[in-house]
Order: structure tokens, then C-alpha cells, then sequence
């Protein structure tokens, strides 16, 4: 079975070392890490020199942490994995509101359970949301609901590509994160 851990080990995977790509708005990248994300968890060296097992201690802390997808991990693994995934490559709010804004759609009208504020924080409302999903629909329902923020993380992907013709130059990769 998966964990958080094994998680991020996945993500590390998937992005990879040292980048400096011009086209790329977030600069100099090592592990998939920003430099303004590395400066801001207090790394002061060179980017290309980011030791793997900061890069590992920066995402439990931001990615997996912060935005609450540790608490997702105790209800479904997959979701909270495809969570982290997700906010690594487009920031940890992202998919908390993608995580809303389907659990929304999943609701009945708010006869399954209620809906909850599509702002990113991943709270009491919808962990509870997700326990009364999971208990309606089960292991179906899980695989739906990740179909589903992947068709979210999809569109974002395209509306990206559309807003700045330069990220048109990352879409064939961010793909394999969908697919």
C-alpha cells in the first residue's frame, strides 16, 4: 500500500534535478522545488546543489502538512497521493479546491452530505465531507472522484497553456501527471 511517504518519493521522482528553464515563470527548480519556495523554507545555497532529503522535508512540510492532505491520507491514500502530486505542480491550494469543488458536484443537491467553501483548506468540513463520500459510494466512488480531479487538473493544465503561450512548452509533460 502506498503511503505519504512513498508518495513524495513519487513526486521527487517525477521531477527530477536541476532545472533552469527560461521559459518556466517559477525559475531555477531542483526536485521539482522553486527557488522561491526553497529560499522560503531557509536554503541559502545553490539551487543545484538542494540535497534530495531537503527537497523530501520540504514537501512533507508544505504539500502534505500544510494543506491538510495528511488527514486525507487516513480516509483514502490514493486521493491524498493524487493531492500532493497535484499542489506540487500547481501550488497546495489548488487541489484542496479541486478536492471541494468536486466533492460538491458529488453530493446529490447536498443530500449526501453538505457542500463545503471551495477556498483551498483542506478542514474539519471537508474531511467530513469526504468520510460521508467515501461511505456512500466506496472503492467505486474513490476511483470516480480521482477521474474527476484529474479532469480538473486537466482543464488547469489547458487554461495555463491558453493564459501564456510559454507553458504551451511544458502541457505534453504536465500530461503524464493525468494520464
Amino acid at each position: 500500500m502506498i503511503s505519504i511517504n512513498s508518495a513524495i518519493e513519487d513526486v521527487l521522482s517525477k521531477e527530477g534535478g536541476y532545472v533552469n528553464d527560461s521559459r518556466d515563470a517559477g525559475g531555477e527548480t531542483n526536485f521539482g522545488i522553486t527557488i522561491g519556495t526553497a529560499r522560503a523554507a531557509g536554503y541559502t545555497g545553490p539551487m543545484r546543489d538542494l540535497p534530495r532529503d531537503r527537497a523530501f522535508e520540504i514537501y512533507r512540510r508544505q504539500y502534505v502538512v500544510a494543506p491538510g492532505f495528511d488527514r486525507i491520507a487516513v480516509l483514502s491514500m490514493p486521493i491524498a497521493a493524487e493531492l500532493v502530486d497535484t499542489g506540487v505542480n500547481m501550488g497546495p491550494k489548488v487541489p484542496g479546491v479541486f478536492l471541494q469543488r468536486a466533492l460538491n458536484a458529488l453530493n446529490n443537491g447536498g443530500k449526501d452530505y453538505s457542500d463545503v467553501v471551495a477556498d483551498g483548506a483542506v478542514g474539519p468540513a471537508t474531511i467530513g465531507a469526504l468520510q460521508a463520500f467515501l461511505r456512500k459510494r466506496g472503492a467505486e466512488g474513490e476511483r470516480r472522484l480521482l477521474a474527476l480531479l484529474n479532469a480538473l487538473q486537466g482543464e488547469r493544465y489547458v487554461s495555463l497553456a491558453e493564459g501564456r503561450v510559454a507553458n504551451e512548452a511544458f502541457m505534453y509533460g504536465w500530461l503524464a501527471r493525468v494520464a
